[in-house]
C-alpha cells in the first residue's frame, strides 16, 4: 500500500509542478480581474478563496465581496452567502467540503486536479480496513480528506478545534482513531494525553520543515518570533513562539510584540499577515529540499495550480464543477455538523490548515 500511495503522490505532485500557473504582469492581471468580477456578478457567483492561494486571488475575493480564510469558514461562508454559485480556489476537499455543506449550490473550481498529499495518502479502501480493524475508537479525520473519507468517520475537525474537540473526547473515555496528519495528530496527543491510534499521513511542504534550518534561519534573525502550523515535525514545533492553524497565526502575527517572524507554513499565508500587521517582517522558513515544488520553498504545488486564466475559463464555461455523491454528502455531513455543533456549544472559533 504505501509504495502504491508514494507512486500517486509523485505523479501528482510532477503534475502539479507540470500545471502551475503562468506568470501574469500586473496590467494583464487587472484584465483578467476585470472579467472574473462582471463574471462573478452576472452568474450570481462568489468566490471563496484560501490563504495558501496566489494573493492576486486573495485580494480578487476580497474586492468582489468574497471570502479569504481557513477550508471550513470558506464553507461556511458560502452557505450563508446568498448566491447560487461558489467558486473555490484551492484543492480539490475544500470543493467538496462546500459541496457537502452546500449541497443545493454549483461549486466550481479554477482546477480539479489540485489536490492535497494528505488526501491522496489516505484513499478510502485502505482506510475503511483500518476503521474495521478498530472498531473500539472513535474516528476523527481532518478536514484534509476526501468525502469519502469524511463520510467513513464519527468526527470531521480542523486544526483549529483539534485538540479541543479531541480533549473533550478524551475525557469521555473515548479512544481515537486519527488520520491522517501523523504530525498534527502527535501535536494533539501530547498536548491532551489521549489515546490515539494514527494513520501514516503527511504534508508535503510542511513535513519539509527541519529543526536544523529553523535554528540556523533564527541565528540570522536572532529576534525573531518563529511561527509554526502544527503539521510541521514535533522538534521544529517545540522551538515556536506560537503553533497554531492558519486564522491562529495570523492573530499571533498580530498580537505576538516580535516585528520579524519566521514562518512555517506555506508563504501564500504572508499576504493576510502583511495586512494584519504591516509594520512586520516575515520570512519564509527554510525547507529541506525537493518534497515540494523547489530547492527550498515553502509553497503547495497544488495551490499554485489556482490562477487567474483558469479561474476565468472555469466560470465561463461553468467547467470544473464538483460534485459529491448525494448518500455520500449526506454521511459525510453527520461529522461535519458534530464538529459545527461542538465549536457553536463550546463558543470556539473554527479554524482549518489548508
Amino acid at each position: 500500500m504505501e509504495n502504491e500511495v508514494s507512486l500517486r503522490l509523485a505523479s501528482q505532485i510532477k503534475l502539479a509542478q507540470l500545471k502551475q500557473a503562468k506568470q501574469m504582469d500586473l496590467d494583464e492581471a487587472e484584465l483578467y480581474k476585470s472579467r472574473i468580477k462582471k463574471l462573478l456578478e452576472q452568474e450570481n457567483a462568489v468566490l471563496v478563496a484560501h490563504y495558501y492561494t496566489d494573493p492576486l486571488l486573495q485580494s480578487l475575493a476580497e474586492e468582489t465581496g468574497g471570502c479569504v480564510a481557513d477550508s471550513l469558514e470558506m464553507a461556511r461562508f458560502g452557505h450563508q452567502h446568498s448566491a447560487s454559485t461558489l467558486v473555490v480556489a484551492g484543492v480539490r476537499f475544500m470543493g467538496e467540503t462546500a459541496k457537502i455543506l452546500n449541497p443545493e449550490k454549483r461549486v466550481l473550481m479554477p482546477t480539479v486536479e489540485a489536490t492535497c498529499s494528505l488526501d491522496i495518502g489516505c484513499p478510502i479502501e485502505e482506510f475503511s480496513a483500518f476503521c474495521d480493524a478498530h472498531p473500539d475508537h472513535e474516528v476523527v479525520v481532518y478536514a484534509n480528506t476526501s468525502a469519502d473519507v469524511k463520510a467513513r468517520s464519527d468526527w470531521v475537525v480542523t486544526s483549529g478545534i483539534a485538540l479541543d474537540l479531541v480533549d473533550h473526547l478524551a475525557a469521555e473515555g473515548k479512544k481515537i482513531l486519527w488520520a491522517p496528519d501523523k504530525h498534527l495528530g502527535n501535536y494533539i496527543k501530547n498536548k491532551t494525553g489521549a489515546d490515539m491510534l494514527m494513520w501514516d499521513g503527511a504534508c508535503i511542504v510542511h513535513e519539509e520543515f527541519k529543526f536544523k534550518g529553523v535554528l540556523d534561519m533564527k541565528k540570522l534573525y536572532p529576534d525573531a518570533g518563529i511561527l509554526v502550523h502544527p503539521e510541521s515535525p514535533a522538534n521544529v514545533i517545540e522551538i515556536a513562539d506560537a503553533v497554531g492553524s492558519t486564522t491562529q497565526l495570523i492573530k499571533a502575527a498580530k498580537s505576538l510584540p516580535q516585528s520579524t517572524f519566521i514562518v512555517a507554513t506555506d508563504r501564500g499565508i504572508f499576504y493576510k499577515m502583511q495586512q494584519m500587521a504591516p509594520s512586520k517582517t516575515f520570512i519564509e522558513a527554510p525547507t529541506a529540499g525537493r518534497g515540494a515544488t523547489c530547492v527550498s520553498c515553502a509553497h503547495c504545488p497544488w495551490m499554485a495550480m489556482n490562477g487567474l486564466e483558469n479561474m476565468l475559463t472555469s466560470i465561463e464555461q461553468g467547467s470544473n464543477e464538483i460534485l459529491v455523491d448525494p448518500e455520500v454528502g449526506k454521511r459525510a455531513m453527520i461529522p461535519l455538523q458534530r464538529m459545527l455543533d461542538f465549536a457553536k456549544n463550546n463558543q470556539l472559533r473554527v479554524a482549518s490548515n489548508g
